[in-house]
């Protein structure tokens, strides 16, 4: 029979048509940003945790997208490597369903905090004398579990609804981890329900943190123009860079993932397993840097462990 028992089947990572011999060479740069990632997002997790002065909101949240983004990255990266350097090119049913839920439902949460993020930065500068009132550490302790039971509640279905599903012919996924619209596709039944589903999920997780996002910096940007004078402008302002560049660092590679799937069928294999890489990793490697560069606490604790 051409339909695989769920219980015995495997899928295929894939793997980019005459390059499988480089493949050795190309997961060099992947674990050197895999190794830039834990070590920034564990230095980030350390200096909050050691500094006073960042004990607050923005910080705890900043943390969190740090614990995120390793537990995202760690979830893929080993198994990518493990693939590129020992050809263990084939991933079971039940690991591949794991990781999938694992790197939807940790994207959630990581978009979720991210808009707690911006209504912190809305707080700060539209309301600044009630900030500390408003985001105590309490609050920011229950958004933190919030986060986590909506990116759960939203994406654990998607592993359950490909559980019925039977799998023929072609078992070879499109990136080197497992998606839910990767392995949806290789079902040979009717798969309307994972797609309605899956769009919803998306829509009122991603897409409505980047609707909320949009209109927390819409107000900010409102209040930040009714001051007096320009210095007084750039330096309001100038709070909001990092978090901008964190949304980008997670919502452009996201958009791309989506763009590819969708549109991107007669792409070369190459473009979809990069954009694929760049989509896991990304985020982890800038989201560390940007706030170090904008972080003058940040910046005087890396200099002083550098000069320990």
């Amino acid at each position: 029979s051409n339909s695989s028992d769920l219980s015995s089947s495997s899928f295929i990572l894939a793997s980019i048509p005459g390059l499988e011999a480089a493949h050795f060479w190309m997961a060099i740069p992947l674990c050197s940003m895999y190794i830039v990632a834990v070590a920034g997002n564990c230095a980030v997790l350390f200096i909050v945790k050691t500094e006073p002065s960042l004990h607050a909101p923005m910080y705890f949240f900043l943390c969190m997208l740090a614990a995120i983004d390793l537990a995202l990255s760690t979830s893929t990266v080993p198994r990518v490597l493990s693939f590129y350097w020992f050809n263990t090119k084939e991933i079971s049913f039940g690991a591949c369903l794991l990781q999938m839920f694992l790197i939807h439902t940790l994207s959630a949460i990581e978009s979720t905090v991210l808009l707690a993020m911006a209504v912190d930065r809305y707080v700060a500068i539209c309301h600044p004398l009630r900030h500390a009132a408003i985001l105590t550490n309490a609050l920011t302790v229950k958004i933190g579990l919030a986060a986590m039971a909506r990116g759960v509640l939203f994406f654990l279905p998607l592993p359950l609804l490909l559980l019925p599903l039977p799998f023929c012919n072609s078992r070879v996924l499109s990136h080197s981890f497992c998606l839910h619209q990767d392995v949806m596709n290789l079902a040979c039944a009717n798969t309307t329900p994972n797609v309605v589903y899956g769009l919803t999920a998306i829509l009122l997780v991603m897409g409505l943190d980047a609707l909320l996002i949009c209109i927390s910096y819409a107000l900010i940007l409102r209040a930040v123009l009714q001051l007096a004078s320009w210095k007084e402008r750039l330096r309001a302002f100038s709070t909001c860079v990092a978090h901008i560049g964190v949304v980008l660092a997670f919502y452009v590679p996201l958009i791309g993932l989506s763009v590819v799937h969708r549109f991107g069928r007669g792409l070369a294999p190459l473009v979809r397993v990069a954009m694929g890489n760049v989509y896991i990793l990304v985020p982890a490697v800038l989201n560390p840097i940007i706030y170090g560069v904008r972080t003058k606490q940040i910046q005087r604790r890396i200099l002083s462990l550098i000069h320990i």
